[in-house]
């Protein structure tokens, strides 16, 4: 076995036995919390992951793919269909946007992506909603609420997001399926709950008023497991799962 040979073994094995962790954590999480774990869904966010490692995590039971940027998902959803052709299996594959999209991306991330996690403007819902309905699709999207005072950070504000809610619902070809957040990075895991707790208190104020939004997309690799304790119904992992990202 060549070294080259031998690394890529070495991290295939890694990346097994961290899919197999997270899926044991979250399921811990989840029943510490009296849920079912088959109500928290893994989303592998693949920024930066080469496509033969993603081949792997799709064999070692992955089937949920989340990419931060529509150019880098583009380039890997075409390789991978090609590899398909090479009895590759590739069925029940399904790919979520979950970083921020400009208007401009628009008719890609409708012509790729199941799920668009990061709807946090009228203008940009608008945007989605004609390209979708030139593709003749109904986008399933989610809105991102910023709870964070981060500049960083994207998403709608709460006192805007019924707004932003309704005016989605009018769109014809979209379907709203929830709310997704990000706090703050912290080192001391707990100080991310009250982000947690707060946007599940604000789906419950809403389902009140009459929307329909089981899904709430919140926690990643530092932070899940706290984020299914207050709700969570999908999780965004990238770090757990593929180490440490490269640069870009």
């Amino acid at each position: 076995m060549s070294l080259t040979t031998g690394i890529v073994t070495c991290k295939l094995h890694l990346l097994i036995k961290n899919i197999s962790d997270t899926f044991k954590k979250m399921s811990y999480a989840a029943m510490r919390a009296g849920r079912s774990p088959e109500e928290v869904k893994l989303i592998a966010v693949t920024k930066t992951v080469k496509i033969e490692i993603i081949k792997e995590a799709i064999d070692g039971g992955l089937r949920v793919l989340g990419e931060n940027r529509v150019q880098e998902a583009r380039a890997k959803i075409e390789e991978l269909s090609r590899l398909s052709t090479d009895n590759y299996e590739l069925t029940g594959i399904s790919w979520h946007l979950v970083g921020h999209l400009q208007k401009n991306k628009a008719k890609y991330a409708v012509q790729l992506f199941d799920l668009i996690h990061t709807i946090d403007s009228v203008e940009l819902a608008e945007e989605i909603d004609r390209q979708a309905e030139k593709r003749g699709k109904i986008q399933r999207v989610l809105a991102q609420v910023k709870l964070s005072k981060e500049e960083a950070k994207h998403g709608v504000l709460p006192k805007d997001l019924m707004h932003l809610l309704e005016k989605i619902k009018a769109l014809g070809n979209l379907k709203l399926e929830g709310l997704m957040t990000m706090p703050p990075f912290f080192e001391d895991t707990e100080e991310a709950r009250p982000y947690f707790k707060r946007l599940l208190e604000v789906r419950n104020e809403l389902e009140k008023m009459g929307f329909i939004l089981p899904e709430l997309s919140m926690g990643m690799s530092n932070d899940f497991e706290v984020a299914i304790e207050e709700g969570a119904t999908m999780v965004r992992i990238g770090t757990a799962l593929f180490g440490e990202r490269s640069k870009g």
